[in-house]
């Protein structure tokens, strides 16, 4: 079981576009016997992390920007019924980017803005996997631009791009698996 990240915009037109894919991402997940993490927000993740519960998923955790549960609904007005368990971390949305990132061993991103991109960067810098699940537009429309601007790149091999929740889950957990496969008996 791989502890899996569910990036993407918690505002704007992706939000709308992507909806039904953050559904099928969560629902994927949860299928496959990993955990979820989140930013816990709201938009994409949240509609993840709904569908990762309905699905039967055992353990959703969100890494909140807050210091405590009344910042987190009062002051960010973010969502907590789709979680197990939230972190609070009074890092803000910078801090609480690094925490999620490096703390999953992998992201699926969907549509997405700033936070996003930020996040795949925190994914580039400490060789965490990433899939973009297209279909969305936002930034993870973009990545594959920026990704060619950016050459050389150090690991563009944990890049992964598709147009299906399914296949980029089942190709992130074979390079998980391959990546893993002399601690097998840690996950």
């Amino acid at each position: 079981m791989y502890q899996i990240a569910v990036s993407g915009a918690a505002k704007g037109t992706s939000v709308e576009e992507g909806k039904e894919l953050a559904r099928l991402v969560g629902t994927a997940i949860a299928k496959a016997g990993h955990s979820l993490l989140t930013g816990a927000t709201s938009g994409l993740p949240n509609y993840a992390a709904e569908a990762y519960k309905a699905a039967g998923g055992t353990m959703s955790v969100g890494i909140s920007p807050a210091a405590s549960k009344v910042e987190h609904v009062m002051k960010y007005r973010l969502p907590i019924k789709a979680y197990d368990t939230i972190l609070y971390t009074g890092l803000h949305y910078i801090g609480r980017d690094t925490l999620l990132i490096t703390s999953s061993d992998a992201v699926v991103s969907i549509g997405g803005r700033l936070g996003t991109l930020h996040e795949f960067t925190i994914a580039m810098e400490s060789d965490t996997p990433i899939g973009f699940l297209q279909g969305a537009g936002g930034i993870s429309q973009e990545i594959q631009t920026i990704l060619g601007l950016a050459q050389p790149l150090r690991n563009s091999d944990g890049v992964l791009f598709s147009d299906s929740a399914d296949e980029l889950l089942a190709d992130i957990t074979k390079l998980l698996d391959k990546d893993h496969s002399k601690y097998h008996n840690l996950y």
